[in-house]
């Protein structure tokens, strides 16, 4: 691997692991039983995912800062540049450099879960429903029909990617930001039927963690799920590349 692709698996790992450990740290912060935080607060978890995405983007930075393999598919569909800058050059859109990526934002996905659950130790070994945990890790259907959730998480990714690969043409640059705010966006419109993963690395890579790590009476990682917030995520944003490269 040429020194420009292995850092591009470095800063995706680092945003990615961000993003993740502060996600999911909000998660954590809400529902986990005597958290200082601790209450249903739907709009904190949204905001903190937003502001997540803001840290993680800095991050990542050197990479373009996917983050997210719904965004360098999206990219791809796109036909736009996985990064252009001082740093790494130009990253052309293919498949190698796409599994670059992608290893990077799983990797740093798992990483990040492991650092929030090492940050909320003591509150993982507090008496809690199995679903609540998991939750703190993974997204999970409010009403469970595989193919209407799968749909959700389609809308969702479409409406994140189309605008990442749209913004660079509008008039008003203020970055990530930007980002951010979508994303806070999608979760207080869209995010009820399935918690809005719209990130397959930010679903799948702490639910693994979840699945190794000795959490106390953890329960399931609700396997038989899983394929829902990766796959829609990757369709969402494919389509989302797709009517972004003929907007443009």
């Amino acid at each position: 691997m040429d020194s420009s692709l292995l850092t591009v698996f470095w800063s995706e790992v680092l945003g990615t692991g961000l993003l993740i450990l502060l996600g999911a740290g909000v998660v954590a912060n809400v529902i986990l039983p005597k958290n200082k935080g601790f209450g249903p607060d739907w709009l904190l978890i949204n905001f903190g995912w937003g502001l997540a995405v803001f840290i993680g983007v800095y991050g990542a930075y050197r990479s373009g800062a996917h983050l997210n393999p719904a965004v360098t598919v999206g990219l791809w569909a796109a036909d736009l540049p996985f990064a252009d800058n001082d740093v790494v050059g130009t990253i052309e859109p293919n498949l190698p450099n796409a599994l670059v990526y992608f290893a990077g934002e799983f990797v740093g996905a798992f990483l990040g879960a492991v650092l929030a659950y090492l940050a909320y130790k003591r509150h993982f070994d507090q008496d809690a429903d199995p679903g609540t945990k998991l939750a703190v890790f993974s997204t999970g259907p409010a009403v469970r029909s595989y193919g209407w959730n799968l749909i959700t998480e389609i809308i969702a990714t479409f409406v994140l990617v189309f605008w990442i690969v749209i913004q660079g043409e509008t008039p008003t640059m203020i970055g990530p930001l930007a980002v951010a705010l979508v994303v806070v966006a999608i979760g207080a419109s869209l995010g009820g039927p399935t918690g809005y993963a719209i990130n397959p690395a930010r679903d799948l890579g702490p639910r693994i963690a979840h699945a190794v790590l000795p959490i106390r009476g953890k329960g399931s990682s609700d396997w038989s799920y899983s394929w829902v917030p990766v796959l829609g995520p990757l369709i969402g944003g494919i389509l989302g590349g797709l009517l972004g490269r003929v907007y443009l």
